[in-house]
This record gives structure tokens, C-alpha cells and sequence, in this order.
């Protein structure tokens, strides 16, 4: 990770440590950076924040002065801007979004010409621009200043592609969706009604600074309640640019990004569709998954904690589906990121096509008890390779054998160590990490 650039885009809070000349800087680097040889073609699109507008205003000008023409989306979803960057021949695309955090947070998202992450390379470029290191770009000048085009067509294009993927009508299933106040408040609902579906919406009012409180995947008793009050078939919640999905069952149960990994990892195996017989997780995905993966004969892989990392090992080795417990769900035949709504759409395809209800079908994962603890420590590399703390984990495995887990890990931005357990009962769970943590203390390594 870079000094501005994280695992997902620039993010910060709005004019305080990502700030409107950051975004005018960015838009002069990626105008003049893919359109040295060419006219460069960006697309952007936009969450519901009220500072969005503002850093959509400041990316159009960097872009058209740098001789750039933007192409406008609106409020629209990361996954689209995607599928609008790899189907229509831009040479970048830009997703104006902090995700799942609050209101006065922003990000943005830079997305290559194949509807993926940015390179490190070009992040590398970009910072050394942002810190002065790069000499100054030159102006666009007469008529090679570029222009901005209003594009809802891109964004109508990529509700016709959502719908195009379902292979059953909805008619008849009562749906609730919590859009999150974001991204997905006017898509989501547009595309569940043209399949047929009879739809429950909450949370799609989105004022500027009401995106991702107290609703959306991040705060899913609130759909819990909703679909259980209701009666509905099933609930979809998700977060603010809408790129992960959260499920709830017609008993108004959680069914998390681990649970859909199984079903639908599970369903692509039934029918022949399970690339190399493998789901992608991260190494935070529940115990209880990897127990019901094993049961089902499916293997699995593990990487660090992002869904770009997920996304890289799918690339590299040739698997379909891969995701977090977050609800970023990756179905690589079609998308490139996390994609909520398509999600939805592929679990809505279990349900119909199994004719089981998804209560039903979660039912094999049994979600072991979790704790992790986040110890700050005067230098995190040195606590976690401490041989006496490698020795006190190492015990702890032994001591779970075949019915748990302990993950120690650093965290990627703070001087944390995270120590997290999964066992059979919370009591187990408090005493591995406490003995963990004891260690961690007794060397020294922790600070106040």
C-alpha cells in the first residue's frame, strides 16, 4: 500500500486529508498519463455523499485540463463503472466512493481498462505526482482541452447486463432490498421489478449524509427485522457503492459473504461450473466455512484480507468465485469486482432453482464463535515474529486441533496486532486470545 493509495482507491475524510486539490491532481495525472499517445476516454461515477459532487466537479477539471474527455455516470455503483470501463473501450475509469463508511468519508477508486483494480505501477506514479516528484504536466491547450458527456447510457447499460444474467422470472417472491441510502437506491429496485419480483425497499432515500447510517450491509438487523416483520421471501443488503451484498433468510437469519461463498460454491459444483473445484477466501472467512467446504468436497485457498487480493489469486489461477465475509462476492465469468446486485441475482438462481428456501441452504455452515482483539504495539513485526509469541500460538494450534482456529496477523494501518480465535464456544475463544495476549504483554511489546 501506498501513502495515499490503500487496498481500495484514496480514502479519507473529505477536505481534511483527501481534499479537493488531491482530486484535480488525480484528474491531471490519469488525463495526461493514458492520453499521451491518444485522447484519453475516462468514465466516473458517484456515490450519494454530498462531497462526491464536490470531487467529481474537481476530477472533471484535472481530466479535461490535462485534455482528457470525462464521461459522466452519476450516482452509480463501482461495480458498473467496471463493467463500463471493460465493455465500451475507456482507458480508465473513476469511482468517487468511500464504501461502507460514513458520510463525511470519500474515496477514489481508480479502475484499469480491463475493469480492474489500478496497478501498483500507475499508484506509484500518481503519489510521486501528488508529492511533487513528478515535474509539473502541461495544460491542454485549443482545442485539445477536453469536454464532459452526460453517460446515464452507460450506467442503463449495465442495469440491461444485470437483468440479461437472471435465468428465472422473480414472479411471486416478495424481496426486500436495503439499498443503504447509496449506490444501489434506485438500481437495485429498478432491476428486481423488471424481473418479476414483488420488492420491499428500505434505506433509498439518500439525502447526502444519510448513506450507510444505521442501514445496509453494515447494519443488517435492520433488514433482519424488515424481512421477518414482513414475511418476505428473502432480504438483500448493501453497502454504500454497492459492491458487496449481505443476504437475509425468510426467518430474518444472516446468511454472510461465507455463507453465499457455500452456496453458491456448492451450486457451481452441482452443476459442472466450479473452475479447479475451488472457492477463493480470505484468511478471516469463519472456521465453520472451511468445515462445510471440506464436507461438500470442495477445496478452497486463502489470501490476505482485501478483495483485490481475492481477484488476483482468481486471475492467477484460473478460479470462478471467490469473496469475503463482508459480502464482496466475486463471480469472475461475470464481473471483475465485487458486484452487490449481481450477487443477489446469483443467489436468487440458487433459491429458484433448487427450490429451497436459503434458510435451507445455509443450513450446512455452522458459524463457529469468533473473538479477535486488536493489540497496539510499539512495533508490530517484531511482536508477531517474537519466538515466545510463535511459540504461544503454536500451542494454542495444537491445542485446537481439528475444532478451531488462531489467526495472528498485523494490521495493514495501524501498529496493531490483531489476534483472533475460533472455536467451538466463546469461553474457548477468550482463553486462546488471552494467552496469546498475555505473552504479547509479558515480552514488552504492547503500548498503552
Amino acid at each position: 500500500m501506498g501513502k495515499y493509495f490503500g487496498t481500495d482507491g484514496f480514502r479519507g475524510e473529505a477536505n481534511v486529508n483527501l481534499t479537493v486539490e488531491h482530486a484535480f491532481k488525480v484528474g491531471r495525472f490519469l488525463g495526461w498519463y493514458y492520453g499521451r499517445e491518444h485522447k484519453c476516454r475516462v468514465v466516473i461515477g458517484k456515490d450519494t455523499r454530498r462531497s462526491s459532487y464536490m470531487f467529481e466537479y474537481a476530477l472533471v477539471a484535472g481530466l479535461t485540463a490535462s485534455g482528457a474527455d470525462a464521461y459522466l455516470l452519476h450516482v452509480t455503483t463501482t461495480p458498473s463503472v467496471s463493467y463500463v470501463v471493460r465493455t465500451e473501450d475507456f482507458d480508465c475509469g473513476i469511482m468517487i466512493s468511500a464504501s461502507h463508511n460514513p458520510y463525511y468519508d470519500n474515496g477514489i477508486k481508480v479502475i484499469n481498462g480491463k475493469g480492474e483494480k489500478l496497478e501498483e505501477s500507475v499508484i506509484e506514479k500518481i503519489e510521486e505526482y501528488l508529492d511533487g516528484k513528478i515535474q509539473e504536466i502541461p495544460l491542454a491547450v485549443n482545442e485539445a482541452i477536453g469536454c464532459t458527456v452526460d453517460y446515464a447510457a452507460g450506467r442503463n447499460r449495465y442495469v440491461g447486463y444485470l437483468i440479461s444474467l437472471a435465468i428465472h422470472s422473480y414472479k411471486n417472491f416478495r424481496v426486500g432490498l436495503d439499498c443503504a441510502n447509496g449506490s444501489a437506491w434506485m438500481i437495485a429496485k429498478n432491476v428486481f421489478d423488471a424481473l418479476g419480483a414483488k420488492t420491499y425497499v428500505i434505506n433509498n432515500e439518500p439525502n447526502g449524509f444519510n448513506i450507510n447510517t444505521n442501514c445496509g450491509s453494515t447494519h443488517i438487523e435492520n433488514l433482519q427485522k424488515y424481512v421477518a416483520e414482513k414475511g418476505l421471501d428473502v432480504g438483500f443488503a448493501f453497502d454504500g457503492d454497492a459492491d458487496r451484498c449481505l443476504c437475509v433468510d425468510e426467518k430474518g437469519n444472516l446468511v454472510d459473504g461465507d455463507k453465499i461463498l457455500y452456496i453458491s460454491g456448492k451450486y457451481m459444483k452441482e452443476r459442472g461450473e466450479l473452475a479447479n473445484n475451488t472457492v477463493v477466501t480470505t484468511v478471516m472467512s469463519n472456521f465453520g466455512l472451511y468445515k462445510a467446504l471440506d464436507s461438500a468436497g470442495i477445496q478452497y485457498e486463502k489470501t490476505a484480507v482485501g478483495d483485490k487480493y481475492v481477484y488476483e489469486n482468481m486471475v492467477k489461477n484460473g478460479h470462478k468465485i471467490g469473496g469475503e465475509q463482508s459480502g464482496h462476492i466475486i463471480f469472475s465469468n461475470y464481473a471483475t469486482t465485487g458486484d452487490g446486485i449481481l450477487t443477489a441475482i446469483k443467489m436468487m438462481e440458487v433459491i429458484i432453482s433448487k427450490k429451497q428456501p436459503l434458510s435451507q441452504l445455509a443450513e450446512p455452515v455452522k458459524i463457529y464463535p469468533q473473538l479477535l482483539k486488536n493489540v497496539r504495539v510499539a512495533d508490530k513485526k517484531t511482536a508477531r515474529e517474537d519466538c515466545d509469541v510463535q511459540a504461544a500460538v503454536k500451542k494454542v494450534e495444537a491445542a485446537l486441533g481439528d475444532t478451531g482456529r488462531i489467526l495472528v496477523r498485523e494490521s495493514g494501518t495501524e501498529p496493531v496486532i490483531r489476534v483472533m480465535v475460533e472455536a467451538e464456544s466463546d469461553a474457548i475463544c477468550q482463553t486462546y486470545v488471552d494467552q496469546v495476549v498475555a505473552v504479547l504483554q509479558e515480552k514488552g511489546h504492547v503500548v498503552q
